[in-house]
């Protein structure tokens, strides 16, 4: 793939995703990355990256927390997407970081829920403000649930369940 082609791909953040035949393998990275990570940090060792003309290179503690999240949820069967937290996104792209419609997405926007710049007549959104946006909605419905369970629990839950 040629610099360009690469460049284009990261700039439409376009999901990548294991072929079904790569699955074990990524499954069996995941596993040893997994493993790696706590004694690495415990004896202050780094993993080396080795290319295919024996080529080595230390990868920097960040760089490996990456590839070990990259790699887990891709295990996992997710598609993954590196997303610089200062780009500027589209309404289409964040609507799609967000896993929401475009339409949904602009109405956040509208009701200034998400921040938000005007390029012309074109919304742009930073990366990091999706992301704040996006945890804080974890956040709301975990709270949301829990309190649910709480209100279940103090009404006697499912009797049918005992």
């Amino acid at each position: 793939m040629t610099d360009t082609a690469r460049a284009e791909r990261n700039r439409r953040m376009e999901p990548v995703s294991p072929a079904v035949e790569e699955l074990g393998e990524v499954e069996r990275l995941s596993a040893m990355l997994d493993g790696l990570a706590g004694r690495m940090e415990d004896r202050g060792e780094r993993c080396k990256l080795l290319g295919p003309r024996g080529e080595e290179v230390e990868l920097p503690a960040s760089v490996f927390h990456v590839l070990e999240r990259a790699a887990g949820l891709m295990a996992q069967g997710d598609a993954v997407t590196v997303v610089p937290v200062g780009q500027e996104l589209t309404t289409q792209q964040a609507a799609d970081l967000l896993n929401v419609s475009r339409q949904y997405l602009v109405r956040l926007l509208d009701e200034g829920r998400i921040a938000f710049t005007r390029a012309g007549s074109h919304r742009r959104i930073l990366a990091k403000d999706v992301l704040a946006f996006n945890q804080t909605r974890r956040v709301e419905r975990r709270n949301a649930l829990d309190r649910l369970a709480a209100l279940s629990e103090e009404n006697g839950g499912y009797p049918e369940l005992d």
